[in-house]
């Protein structure tokens, strides 16, 4: 899977841009604030539809501007693909592949495989509950359409059941519409804790060996799925907590409020690890994600590094870039002395200047 190349137009700070990248590593170098992390971030919203920051649509337009577009061409399996993304201050978006308009942006997930790496992902493991969540979900919506399919659903109607609950005070009489909104929770719900009980499953057996190379062969870890409800006593817990629910107004119950927990040996990383361990656990989930593309999809991801370097130690830059062979690769940096310095090979260097990016080589 390649992406040749980008188009940008009043994308952020970017006015114009056109952007030929090379199948290999490809580095976007300047100072802070030039705009590096935009054309990263416009690959993968071109890519998921969504914005790695979680930007809204409007916030990602340039100033005084009422649209942007960018798009991509790229090459999968040897046939060439378009996809244009049109943003609109005060409408949704437009999505178009071979310049085929698509109904739904959840169309488009699992077209293009993206890896995203930044020093936020990082912090990964010690953060809360909602981010694990969220680095779950973004994998599988790129690698399964039942879960995409699953988890709209399952936050449309949790939407609305949060909404009746909130609403009960002024209209008692409305509560037994709750079970039509619990049925369906269940059946969403239950699909939910199956996709993730699997991906957690075929995670592991690629992790376990990641780390153990990355901790110096001294640590096994594994990654448990932490469910608020098991999938066979969901709709009973549901049940159960409806007068809590009613009294929070929020529903208390379902796997809008898993987590994953990180363990070498009985110790929790998450609770008791030091940064390093936490850092290097956060690594190794990257690194195995990339395989599990790998694995799943048959074809290599595209990994977008966004100035992740600078905050690693040189054993876990050259883990990292020693992974990184044959994968396209666009990484953002202030300077290029990590890579001189580790003998990295670069096959395309562009120099980034207030909204402008200059090839060099």
């Amino acid at each position: 899977m390649i992406i040749e190349s980008i188009q940008l137009k009043n994308y952020r700070n970017y006015e114009k841009l056109h952007i030929q990248f090379n199948p290999g590593t490809n580095i976007l170098y300047g100072n802070n604030a030039q705009g590096k992390t935009n054309i990263l971030e416009a690959v993968y919203v071109c890519c998921t539809t969504k914005s790695h920051r979680g930007s809204k649509d409007k916030e990602m337009i340039r100033f005084h501007e009422e649209e942007a577009h960018i798009k991509i061409n790229l090459q999968k399996k040897d046939v060439p693909y378009r996809i244009d993304i049109h943003l609109k201050k005060n409408k949704a978006k437009g999505v178009a592949v071979n310049g085929i308009p698509i109904k739904k942006a959840s169309e488009l997930l699992g077209m293009v495989n993206v890896v995203f790496f930044s020093p936020e992902d990082l912090n990964l493991i010690k953060n809360g509950p909602a981010e694990r969540r969220k680095f779950i979900d973004l994998e599988l919506c790129q690698l399964n359409k039942i879960y995409i399919h699953s988890l709209s659903s399952y936050n449309r109607i949790l939407v609305q059941r949060n909404r009746l609950l909130k609403d009960l005070v002024f209209k008692p009489e409305c509560e037994e519409t709750l079970d039509i909104w619990d049925a369906q929770l269940v059946r969403y719900g239950r699909e939910i804790i199956r996709c993730r009980k699997d991906f957690i499953v075929r995670l592991n057996k690629i992790i376990s060996k990641i780390h153990w190379k990355l901790s110096g062969e001294k640590e096994n870890l594994q990654i448990i799925y932490d469910p608020c409800a098991q999938e066979e006593n969901l709709e009973e817990s549901i049940a159960r907590s409806r007068t809590s629910d009613k009294k929070q107004k929020t529903t208390l119950i379902g796997p809008h409020r898993d987590d994953i927990g990180f363990y070498i040996g009985q110790m929790d990383i998450r609770r008791f690890g030091s940064q390093g361990q936490q850092r290097t656990v956060a690594l190794s989930l990257k690194l195995a994600e990339i395989e599990l593309v790998k694995i799943l999809v048959k074809d290599n991801p595209v990994l977008l590094l966004d100035d992740v370097l600078s905050e690693l130690d040189g054993k876990r830059q050259n883990q990292l870039l020693s992974a990184i062979d044959q994968i396209q690769t666009v990484i953002t940096c202030t300077g290029l002395e990590d890579f001189v310095t580790n003998r990295f090979p670069i096959d395309r260097i562009f120099r980034v200047v207030s909204g402008t990016a200059i090839q060099e080589n």
